[in-house]
């Protein structure tokens, strides 16, 4: 063998090893709470759009009948709009800051600002804590890498309207609430 093909060996395996090593050393409280925020996110999109609208999905192909394949889907459960919630989903992370229970101080990161439909319910600002645009950047950051790695079964489990979406999505498909403190919360 070469001592080119072991130098390429090795820089690979020290590429591999510098993965894994950064890979494991995401904050978790912070990709668990972007993962949460895009679920909760989305779901306030979907529960804001008319049920009543309809797509036409599929490709409108013949039966062998002749007649077309023609099938409709509520607008907030299509491919297509869902595609669209998740390119803009980012942007609401600068609603969102660092939060510590009071109780257990645990860190997560938490909606603070309130929805137009929120009846002027306010959240207790006192435990929230406000480092500027780096801390709302992270988690944008976050919440980028999740969309970008998950998008396809993000969209899956909000068009199939599954149940219990956020924890399936956090723990279960991306694994990023995956310590006992996450498994317990608001999943």
């Amino acid at each position: 063998m070469s001592p080119w093909i072991t130098h390429i060996r090795l820089v690979l395996v020290a590429a591999l090893m510098l993965l894994q090593t950064t890979d494991s050393k995401k904050d978790e409280a912070l990709y668990c709470s972007a993962c949460m925020a895009i679920a909760d996110e989305i779901n306030y999109s979907i529960s804001q759009t008319d049920p009543k609208k309809m797509i036409h999905v599929g490709g409108f192909r013949l039966k062998p009948d002749g007649s077309l394949t023609d099938k409709k889907v509520p607008l907030a459960r299509s491919e297509t709009y869902l595609t669209e919630l998740l390119e803009e989903v980012c942007k609401s992370m600068s609603d969102y800051a660092q939060y510590e229970n009071p109780d257990t101080k645990e860190k997560s990161y938490k909606r603070f600002a309130p929805r137009d439909n929120d009846g002027g319910n306010f959240p207790d600002f006192k435990n929230f804590k406000f480092d500027g645009p780096e801390s709302s950047s992270a988690l944008k950051f976050a919440c980028e890498s999740i969309v970008e790695e998950l998008e396809d079964d993000i969209i899956s489990l909000f068009a199939s309207d599954a149940d219990h979406v956020a924890k399936t999505l956090c723990s279960e498909v991306s694994d990023h609430c995956k310590s006992s403190v996450f498994q317990h919360s608001e999943l």
